[in-house]
């Protein structure tokens, strides 16, 4: 084996705790083997073989459980962990070192043969039964939380969480790859405990000044 792959099942292993070894992870990770297969079928599909290369894709599901167009266009060093559910539709573009969980889909929203899937840029970790859909950009080191439906563009190095999705800037970038999904903030109840609070404070205002309007005997 090459150099390079060799790098590449290191890399799966910094990504996942549960892998003992690289034989291990060669044998048993049917999202190492839906990337090696998907590699044959979009080189076939860029050389006009189209039906060989859906043949082969679907071929490809049939034994992993994962789905990928051959059309899709994939960097080097993606992961999918698990994977079974995945599906990547045909115009989606992936960067480098992006980690998908399994159920992900990146999906499209238009009839129209055009660019209809999502651009997912380099270091994104989209975690399990996220659905990202249409023509966006998912900017590079960002985080996608799990469940989430993301339909809009979103900024580098933000996390997105919730139906629909909505981006949270993470501040400084991290150097590692980031897996801890147990601490994504949630936009929606930051917005209610900072309104609650502005109700409270309000209430102590106006009991404050009803106070002081009250007749004195």
């Amino acid at each position: 084996m090459t150099r390079g792959f060799m790098d590449y099942l290191e890399s799966i292993m910094r990504r996942d705790p549960a892998a003992k070894s690289k034989l291990e992870v060669l044998l048993c990770y049917p999202g190492l083997h839906a990337i090696l297969v998907h590699r044959i079928a979009h080189k076939l599909w860029v050389k006009g073989f189209k039906l060989l290369a859906r043949l082969i894709s679907h071929l490809n599901r049939f034994f992993t459980g994962i789905e990928i167009h051959p059309g899709a266009e994939i960097g080097s060093n993606f992961f999918i962990d698990h994977g079974m559910g995945v599906v990547i539709g045909e115009t989606a573009v992936i960067g480098n070192n992006v980690t998908m969980y399994q159920g992900v889909t990146l999906g499209g929203t238009s009839m129209e043969k055009r660019k209809r899937h999502p651009t997912v840029e380099d270091d994104v970790v989209i975690g399990a039964g996220a659905k990202v859909l249409g023509n966006i950009v998912i900017g590079a080191g960002s985080k996608i939380g799990g469940g989430s439906v993301v339909v809009e563009s979103c900024p580098p190095n933000s996390i997105v969480v919730g139906v629909p999705g909505r981006p949270v800037p993470r501040g400084k970038p991290r150097p590692m790859i980031d897996l801890e999904h147990g601490e994504l903030p949630d936009p929606v109840v930051d917005a209610l405990n900072r309104l609650i609070e502005r109700i409270t404070c309000l209430e102590e205002r106006v009991k404050t000044l009803e106070e002081g309007l009250k007749p004195r005997i």
